[in-house]
C-alpha cells in the first residue's frame, strides 16, 4: 500500500492571546490580509506541497471556520483530497476538551486511519510563513529519522517565548528546552557557526512548532498521557528516538497574538514585503471571490491596500489595511489600522444594540472620524465624527459598551461592535 502523508492543523485553545479577536470565533478563522484567514496559510503551504489529506483540529467557536472551510476547499472527487475539521466530542472514553495538542491527535488517531509506514505532518495554526513541507518530509525520509523537527534561527533576544533546540551530527537534535528564561541557559543552546563575534547578535534554532512523525513513532508517543507536544512529547523523544532537525530559514512569524497580529498584517502594506501574497508558484488559497472591484473617491492613501468590494469616501490613509467589504465615509483619517470589512453590504440581521442607544450607525465608519493604531474586526458600526486612538489608555474594556477592547498598545473595535456617533477613545 502506498504510503500516506497525513497533514494535521492544530487549531489551538481559546486563543487567548489573541483575544478580543477570539470572542467569536476561534483562532484559525481569525481573518487575515484583507481577504484571508489564518487557516489559509498551513492549508496553502500543505496543497502547495502536493499534500491534499488534511485534518484541521479545533474546539471553540468553531462556526465560521467550518462556514470558511467548506466554501473554500472543495476538491475535485477523484483526487480524493479534503480538509476534514474535527472538533473535539464527548465520547465514552471522555467528555471534556483537548488538554493540549498531543491530547487532541491522541483523540483523533481512529478518524485518521494510519498505517504503520504512513507518515504524519503536524503544523501550527497561527503562523505565517510559505514553506515546501514536502522536502521537510523527503529529508525526514532520506535520513531514516523516526521525528523530524522544523526549526529556524533567531536572534537571542526573541528565544525565550520559544522552544529552543541544539544538534549535533547529521543534525541529530541533543537537546530541546521549551521556552526558556535563563539567558544562560540560552547562551548555552548557541551553535558555534551561529556565535557573533560581539555576542549581541548571536542566533539560536528555535523550533516552529512543525513536525514530521513516522506513524508508529507518533502511536508510540501518544502511549502515556502527555498533554502537549513541544512541552512534553519533544524533550521525551530526545534521548529515546531518532529525531533530527530540518532547519528552515526564511520569513516565520508567530502571529498568536494581538501586537503580532496587528504587525504581521500592517508589513504587508510595505513596498516589499516580508511575506509575499502575490507569489503566483506558491499562492495563499481562499474562497472564490465574487465581489465587484473597489470603489475608491478622491482618496489621499499612502501604503494602503485595499480588498475588493471596499467603498472609500474622500479620506486619508496611512500605512492601512482594509478588508473585503470595508465602507469608509468621507473626511476619515486612518493611521496604522486593519480594518477587517464586513460579511455583507447592508445586514438584515437583528442587531445587539445596548439599551442606551436607540439607533445604531450603518456598517463601515461614518464621516470625520479619526481612528489611529487599530484593528477594526469585521460589521463595525462606528458612527461619524468619532476619535478613537490607543495613546494613554490602560488595558482591558474602554467604552460602556464593551465593544473597543485596548491590548498589546492597540486599540481592538470588535466583530459587530457598535460605536455611537461622536465617541471619543484615547489621546491625539
Amino acid at each position: 500500500m502506498k504510503r500516506q502523508i497525513h497533514c494535521v492543523i492544530m487549531g489551538g485553545g481559546r486563543g487567548t492571546r489573541l483575544y478580543p479577536l477570539t470572542k467569536l470565533r476561534c483562532k484559525p478563522a481569525v481573518p487575515l490580509a484583507g481577504k484571508y484567514r489564518l487557516v489559509d496559510i498551513p492549508i496553502s503551504n500543505c496543497i502547495n506541497s502536493g499534500y491534499n489529506k488534511i485534518y484541521l483540529l479545533s474546539q471553540f467557536n468553531t462556526a465560521s471556520l467550518h462556514r470558511h472551510v467548506q466554501d473554500a476547499y472543495r476538491f475535485d472527487r477523484f483526487g480524493k483530497g479534503f480538509v476534514e475539521i474535527l472538533s473535539a466530542e464527548q465520547t465514552e472514553y471522555g467528555d471534556d476538551w483537548y488538554q493540549g495538542t498531543a491530547d487532541a491527535v491522541r483523540r483523533n488517531l481512529l478518524h485518521f486511519h494510519a498505517e504503520p509506514d504512513d507518515i504524519f505532518v503536524i503544523l501550527s495554526g497561527d503562523q505565517l510563513y510559505r514553506m515546501d513541507i514536502s522536502k521537510m518530509v523527503d529529508e525526514h525520509i532520506k535520513r531514516g529519522a523516526e521525528v523530524t523537527v522544523a526549526a529556524k534561527p533567531v536572534s537571542v533576544d526573541e528565544a525565550s517565548g520559544l522552544g529552543l533546540l541544539s544538534i549535533g551530527d547529521d543534525a541529530r537534535i541533543t537537546e530541546f528546552v521549551e521556552k526558556p528564561t535563563d539567558p544562560q541557559v540560552i547562551s548555552n543552546l548557541v551553535p558555534s557557526e551561529m556565535k557573533s563575534h560581539d555576542g549581541n547578535s548571536d542566533r539560536v534554532l528555535a523550533s516552529m512548532g512543525i513536525y514530521v512523525f513516522n506513524a508508529t513513532s507518533m502511536f508510540d508517543a501518544l502511549q502515556g498521557n502527555a498533554k502537549d507536544f513541544g512541552k512534553e512529547i519533544i524533550p521525551s523523544l530526545v534521548q529515546d528516538k531518532d529525531i533530527r532537525c530540518h532547519i528552515f530559514d526564511d520569513y516565520w512569524e508567530d502571529i498568536g497574538t494581538v501586537k503580532a497580529f496587528f504587525d504581521a498584517n500592517l508589513q504587508l502594506t510595505d513596498p516589499v514585503p516580508s511575506f509575499d501574497f502575490y507569489d503566483e508558484d506558491y499562492p495563499i488559497y481562499n474562497y472564490p471571490d465574487i465581489l465587484p472591484t473597489a470603489k475608491l473617491t478622491h482618496c489621499d492613501m499612502d501604503r494602503t491596500t485595499v480588498a475588493s468590494g471596499c467603498m472609500i469616501g474622500r479620506s486619508t490613509f496611512a500605512r492601512c489595511m482594509l478588508g473585503v467589504r470595508s465602507i469608509v465615509r468621507d473626511n476619515c483619517r486612518f493611521e496604522n489600522v486593519v480594518m477587517m470589512g464586513a460579511d455583507h453590504f447592508k445586514s438584515n440581521e437583528e442587531i445587539d444594540m445596548p439599551s442606551s442607544l436607540t439607533e445604531a450607525p450603518d456598517i463601515g465608519v461614518g464621516e470625520n472620524s479619526v481612528i489611529i493604531n487599530a484593528i477594526i474586526d469585521k460589521n463595525a458600526r462606528i458612527g461619524a465624527n468619532v476619535f478613537l486612538s490607543p495613546k494613554g489608555l490602560q488595558e482591558g474594556w474602554v467604552d460602556q459598551h464593551n465593544s473597543v477592547y485596548f491590548r498589546d498598545g492597540i486599540l481592538v473595535i470588535i466583530k459587530n461592535a457598535i460605536v455611537p456617533e461622536g465617541t471619543k477613545i484615547g489621546e491625539e
